[in-house]
């Protein structure tokens, strides 16, 4: 049990927000379904019969019922935007440690984001406090990649990131590595196998995981190029059923998101629209995110 709140949480209430309490999600925040097997898995009020998705699944559907104004999750490989995109909401990845994840359990520390989760972008404007510029997406130049996203743009050839997966895995078995060997019959079953396989990672593994997210950011930063901002699916599959085997839909369903946890760029979920920036331009990704989700609605 926590002795004290997480910063994250802190720092809405000390801007006036109330906790209204906790929400299920995937144990650990390891999975991508919000299957718990301690506490059930969390059902998609938007669309019956499909998967929350997770991590943060449980704070989607708490807004989809209008349980809460704002929720909190946290995103180390697209815990919120999956959710967001699996149940209609948005959700923000914000930019590397603009809020803090003190007080958060962590999965892999590097990759690590706490954000805001709302109804609309206007929402996740007001959880987040930052300064939205006043623009349009003709305003702007777009970058599009991985498939039609519904907004015009200049299609660029971005770079996913499986190789840079095994850093990831090695940073999770390095947080797990003497809690599992002392607990491992208490984790639930459908993460049991990810944490081995997380713990069993070699140095030689992890040092070529973690040449190609240096190799990784460079191609990204070529790719993006002059844009302001980069459009994509969020999702590179359909959205599976509320009884998948999460470990069968993993890697599709974090294919498009992993890349901006590698990277540590804000990347926000507007439905199953993803918009990307740089490092630190979190309110151009929402002013383009205001942009997108009116273009959606039309």
């Amino acid at each position: 049990m926590p002795e004290r709140s997480a910063e994250a949480v802190l720092r809405l209430e000390r801007a006036g927000w109330e906790n209204a309490g906790k929400t299920n999600l995937h144990e650990f925040a390891y999975g991508v379904t919000s299957q718990n097997l301690h506490y059930g898995t969390v059902p998609n009020p938007a669309h019956p019969g499909l998967t929350a998705g997770g991590s943060s699944g449980g704070s989607a559907a708490a807004l989809v019922l209008g349980l809460v104004d704002g929720a909190l999750g946290t995103d180390t490989g697209g815990s919120i935007r999956i959710p967001a995109a699996c149940c209609g909401i948005v959700g923000l990845k914000p930019t590397y440690d603009l809020w803090s994840t003190d007080g958060v359990f962590p999965l892999a520390p590097s990759f690590d984001h706490a954000g805001p989760m709302a109804r609309d972008v206007a929402g996740c404007i007001e959880l987040l406090g930052v300064e939205v510029p006043d623009v349009s997406l003709r305003d702007l130049s777009v970058a599009t990649a991985w498939g039609d996203v519904g907004v015009a743009g200049t299609g660029v050839d971005f770079p996913t990131a499986e190789a840079v997966v095994p850093a990831f895995m090695r940073e999770v078995g390095d947080v797990h590595r003497t809690l599992y060997r002392e607990n491992a019959e208490l984790y639930g079953e459908n993460i049991s196998a990810k944490i081995e396989r997380c713990i069993a990672i070699t140095d030689a593994e992890y040092e070529t995981a973690r040449h190609a997210r240096s190799d990784h950011r460079e191609r990204a930063e070529e790719a993006f190029g002059d844009h302001d901002v980069l459009v994509t699916p969020v999702l590179s599959c359909p959205i599976p059923p509320v009884d998948c085997v999460e470990i069968e839909v993993r890697a599709a369903m974090t294919r498009f998101t992993f890349p901006f946890n590698a990277l540590g760029w804000p990347a926000l979920a507007v439905g199953p629209v993803q918009v990307v920036g740089r490092p630190g331009t979190d309110g151009l990704v929402l002013a383009a995110g205001l942009a997108v989700e009116s273009a959606l609605k039309t």
